[in-house]
């Protein structure tokens, strides 16, 4: 059975093009009409290729690799086997990255995957909806009444968009997303198996008629440039919005309760919770599975290492981690005397029993 590739392959190019193009240098201009034709991991590379290389932890890889041609700093370029052509840059993965956003720009955001340049025949639109010229709708979409959807939009195949709705331009909603209750902006990637805008968990609990539902009349609110991974959960507000700032990037099966604020320009790794109202300031980064309880404010700029439960408000710029988390300094000094006392306690054992 053939391989399929499932993106676009860039056409030939030379490394005196790749080198201008990455505001590189080709030590070796006489190299400079050796062709390449595509871009690749040092371990995986041909001689057709190129690579990058900036970690160290990866030296063995670019001693046996077989690139054409590796982009690398200045201080590992002594490393770069005879036969590769280095390419000098500053921040190779950096250079490395604009290349390849070149060269695969169809892979930066979902393409309708059944090729429809417009509407389906097979998909749902309330008659009240009004979509703007250049959407795309794929089969078995639903969307609901006075939805209104702006151009370059793709709705993928079987996503719900509930009534009055509103999604911006060049926007994605991914197979199978399910979208209540929420105003989103241009711009915004919404991955497959998303839920946005349905209630939060909001009870009254152990009351004398069992747990009490309280109604959840927020909205969600998602601005401009937001990437949502597959299977994130946003709740919508219950008094107050949920509301995601612009440029935040969040992973796959995150979890944001009610009312929670997220800044601009903030990085939420895989199977975060968030529960309700919380605040998160802008430029803020969290690791994967991070816990945060509620009613809690973390600072501009602040950072919380993966796996980590916070039960406490962060600084601004504070570095936290650990279970309970804490300031990773004071963190690490409990660890490392938690050690002593384990290791200095075996030894008081040891010395005990030879006596």
């Amino acid at each position: 059975m053939a391989q399929p590739s499932f993106f676009q392959s860039p056409p030939p190019t030379t490394l005196a093009a790749i080198a201008a193009a990455a505001n590189a240098t080709l030590v070796d201009a006489s190299r400079g009409e050796q062709v390449i034709t595509g871009l690749a991991a040092l371990d995986e590379a041909g001689p057709m290729h190129l690579a990058f290389f900036d970690n160290l932890k990866y030296a063995d890889q670019l001693a046996m690799t077989k690139a054409g041609a590796c982009l690398v700093s200045p201080r590992f370029e002594a490393r770069v086997p005879s036969h590769v052509a280095v390419v000098r840059a500053n921040q190779p993965f950096r250079a490395f990255v604009q290349l390849a956003r070149t060269m695969h720009a169809d892979a930066l955001r979902p393409q309708s995957w059944f090729g429809c340049d417009g509407i389906s025949s097979q998909a749902i639109i309330d008659p009240s909806a009004r979509l703007e010229d250049g959407v795309v709708v794929e089969p078995l979409a639903v969307i609901g009444a006075h939805v209104e959807i702006g151009a370059g939009t793709i709705v993928g195949a079987g996503a719900v968009i509930g009534p009055h709705v509103k999604i911006g331009r060049d926007c994605n909603v991914g197979a199978r997303t399910v979208i209540q209750c929420a105003l989103i902006g241009n711009d915004v990637l919404i991955h497959p198996a998303c839920a946005i805008g349905q209630d939060g968990y909001g009870f009254i609990f152990f009351g004398p008629g069992g747990h009490v539902k309280v109604p959840q009349t927020g909205r969600v609110i998602i601005q401009n440039h937001v990437e949502i991974g597959a299977g994130t959960t946003i709740d919508r507000g219950s008094l107050r919005d949920t509301v995601i700032g612009e440029g935040t990037k969040i992973d796959n099966q995150v979890q944001i309760g009610h009312n929670v604020t997220i800044g601009r320009h903030c990085l939420l790794a895989a199977q975060i919770g968030l529960a309700g109202s919380l605040t998160i300031g802008d430029n803020v980064a969290l690791g994967a599975k991070v816990g945060i309880n509620n009613h809690l404010t973390i600072g501009d700029g602040a950072q919380v290492t993966a796996m980590s439960g916070v039960k406490d408000d962060i600084p601004p710029n504070g570095r936290w981690g650990g279970f309970f988390a804490k300031p990773t300094k004071q963190w690490f000094r409990e660890i490392v005397a938690v050690e002593r006392l384990v290791r200095d306690q075996t030894a008081t054992n040891k010395d005990e029993g030879q006596e």
